[in-house]
């Protein structure tokens, strides 16, 4: 499926490449940079060459372009390239051009192991840290004493049992389960304020810690809120489908549990609102006038409150006061940035002031172009995880469920 792994800089440098089936020349990567330079961020996943198929994902300023020569699955290559970069991520806290190559070693054992002749072998952390070791301090200096390297010269003892993502033998001094509710809002706002468009994208992420073997069940207050979801594979589908509850044998550590979609059919709740009045004519001082405030937060408090307002090419310049965080103005991509911070409701945040335009023919349309928040302890779908069961083993887990809503691609229209 997969002949050859591309791992493309920023600047459009090739700075590692991998080869299964058969060596494929990097001189086919030029097909992808070419659309890249003309648009970073619109560079269709699936790219057809003369003679080959181009699969990337841009992640952590760094591209993965994966060439394949027959025809494929897209999606299932695009899940694996994105399964690449979590698992770096697992290995080396964070994924970048400088890790990889502090790591290069690393990264090609992980490789050969993640992918067989071209198709997808071990993509489970659980399985692939009992074959190759993660890196730290110690082992480096052994390993460069001694000469050996990450890899153990014994199989995983799950990859050959009916849960390979689990291994056997896990023991804790302390047994915990956490689950972080998140959810993002996407959503267009007219000039009224009206919601043109929303829905909610979420997901719940695991960080289990527990001996044995255990076997969990999950269940939802209001279940029915999903419209679509995706599961980790140790999720037992037909159990879901019959009891909306989540049965399941979890991987060792942090993972994904199930990403799902709440749609625009369902009443989504905005939680903030932006209150706003820009007139902008051609070759005078407009005034801005801008104030964000809380909605529909269930008392919860706003914060990390940043806007990014899209200026017309005639603006020249930005004079503006704000009772609250700062705001600079770049001039030549024409963007306003403003960071708000937490927002208190006693003193909405304002920004206030005057706008110079130039001359021009041209329209002078606005937009906030993004919005950032965030909420803790609060999901915007109304979501609530009713209780987590644990069956297999006899200890009694500690757990914990947080709850954050977040801005999507949020938008305004001015």
């Amino acid at each position: 499926m997969i002949h050859s792994l591309f791992i493309v800089n920023s600047s459009g440098d090739v700075f590692l490449e991998k080869h299964w089936r058969s060596v494929v020349s990097r001189t086919c990567v030029s097909y992808f940079l070419d659309v890249h330079r003309e648009s970073a961020n619109n560079v269709p996943p699936v790219l057809s060459t003369p003679h080959h198929y181009l699969v990337s994902i841009q992640r952590n300023g760094i591209s993965l372009v994966a060439a394949c020569k027959q025809e494929f699955p897209p999606l299932f290559v695009i899940e694996f390239l994105h399964r690449v970069v979590d698992t770096f991520e697992d290995y080396f806290s964070e994924c970048n051009e400088n890790v990889i190559k502090e790591n290069y070693v690393i990264v090609y054992e992980l490789l050969d192991e993640m992918l067989d002749n071209g198709f997808p072998l071990a993509t489970e952390c659980n399985i692939l840290k009992e074959l190759i070791k993660p890196p730290n301090i110690l082992r480096t200096i052994a390993n460069s004493v001694t000469g050996k390297s990450n890899i153990s010269g014994t199989l995983p003892s799950g990859q050959l049992s009916t849960i390979p993502w689990r291994r056997t033998g896990v023991k804790y001094t302390n047994n915990e389960a956490y689950f972080d509710v998140v959810e993002e809002v996407d959503a267009i706002i007219d000039k009224n304020g009206q919601t043109i468009f929303a829905e909610i994208q979420g997901y719940i992420d695991c960080c289990i810690k527990l001996s044995g073997m255990p076997d969990l069940s999950l269940s939802f207050m209001n279940p029915r809120l999903f419209d679509d979801v995706s599961f980790h594979p140790c999720v037992r589908f037909k159990r879901w489908e019959s009891e909306r509850i989540l049965s399941f044998v979890p991987p060792d550590g942090n993972f994904r549990l199930m990403s799902y979609h709440v749609g625009s059919q369902n009443i989504v709740a905005i939680p903030i609102y932006v209150r706003h009045n820009l007139v902008l004519k051609s070759g005078e001082q407009s005034r801005l006038d801008i104030t964000v405030g809380p909605k529909t937060t269930m008392g919860r408090t706003v914060e990390g409150v940043k806007l990014d307002i899209c200026m017309p090419k005639a603006v020249t310049n930005c004079s503006l006061v704000v009772n609250q965080g700062k705001y600079t103005y770049d001039t030549v991509n024409k963007i306003l940035h403003w960071d708000v911070g937490r927002i208190d409701a006693a003193k909405l945040p304002n920004i206030r002031g005057t706008v110079s335009v130039a001359s021009t023919n041209s329209t002078l349309e606005t937009t906030i172009d993004r919005v950032h928040f965030t909420i803790s302890q609060m999901a915007v779908s109304g979501l609530k995880v009713n209780r987590l069961d644990m069956y297999g083993e006899k200890y009694k887990p500690f757990k914990g469920v947080k709850y954050v809503t977040k801005a999507g691609k949020f938008q305004i229209r001015m």
